[in-house]
């Protein structure tokens, strides 16, 4: 049913049981895992960096590494549930990176975590995901993961 399912992780515990789910559902369908994390650039731009001194000590820095890091244990996840799997770091803006990510790799089924959160919450703040899934065309599950207030 799916050859290529793309995972996008921010590394949160919400991504937790998304990566479960398609791992799972990877190995079930024999399908490539595409893992993609996002550098959001409106959190690298937010910082003035006047406390920095170095440009690889920098918001950027940090971010990317967590996306190496987040990426690398889901590959080797993968690789132990002998799921094919491909990584991917990105900059830009989460949402359309993702749908732009899944469009190029022609993705036959999105996969994306989310915490789940009151209406007020959603409401004034929104998530990647919900906008993710207003942006694409293409077919995506949600794991949703209970969250403490």
């Amino acid at each position: 049913m799916y050859d290529r399912i793309l995972l996008s992780t921010d590394g949160t515990v919400a991504s937790d049981e998304a990566t479960t789910h398609a791992l799972d559902l990877a190995a079930a369908n024999g399908a490539t895992l595409d893992v993609l994390y996002v550098v959001d650039e409106n959190v690298v731009t937010a910082y003035s960096g006047d406390e920095y001194v170095d440009e690889a000590e920098g918001p950027e820095h940090g971010l990317e590494e967590v996306g190496e890091e987040t990426v690398s244990e889901i590959a080797e996840r993968a690789s132990a549930a002998g799921v094919d799997c491909e990584t991917a770091l990105r900059h830009g803006q989460p949402a359309e990176t993702i749908v732009a990510y899944a469009d190029e790799r022609d993705a036959d089924v999105l996969v994306l975590g989310t915490k789940r959160r009151p209406e007020e919450y959603r409401t004034l703040l929104g998530s990647v995901t919900d906008r993710v899934l207003r942006l694409t065309t293409r077919p995506a599950t949600v794991v949703k993961t209970e969250v403490s207030e």
